[in-house]
């Protein structure tokens, strides 16, 4: 079974996170609020920190030997910020 990529987004941040469900716990996660994130964004919550968390998640996942999830785009509409998180983990190599 896959692990399920989680987005949660708010006002001003996004969130990420690799779930494992059988055993339900947390292996990955990502988000604007990141120290390593935050000095290279002017706002956590627009389309270019989503795509940052996006390609962040991504490579943290692919280090753990993580290379396809199931994604749960959280009842958000698969659209703007949501969309660009997605793109963005494809782009760095996460496959789902």
């Amino acid at each position: 079974m896959r692990p399920r990529l989680n987005v949660f987004r708010s006002n001003k941040n996004i969130y990420a996170q690799i779930i494992d469900d059988t055993k339900g716990i947390t292996l990955v996660s990502a988000s604007s609020n990141d120290a390593d994130l935050k000095g290279q964004l002017s706002n956590g919550g627009n389309i270019a920190a989503a795509k940052a968390v996006g390609q962040a998640i991504a490579k943290r996942a692919l280090e753990k030997g993580i290379e396809a999830v199931v994604f749960d785009r959280g009842g958000y509409v698969y659209h703007g910020r949501v969309k660009e998180l997605a793109d963005g983990a494809r782009e760095a190599g996460l496959k789902f």
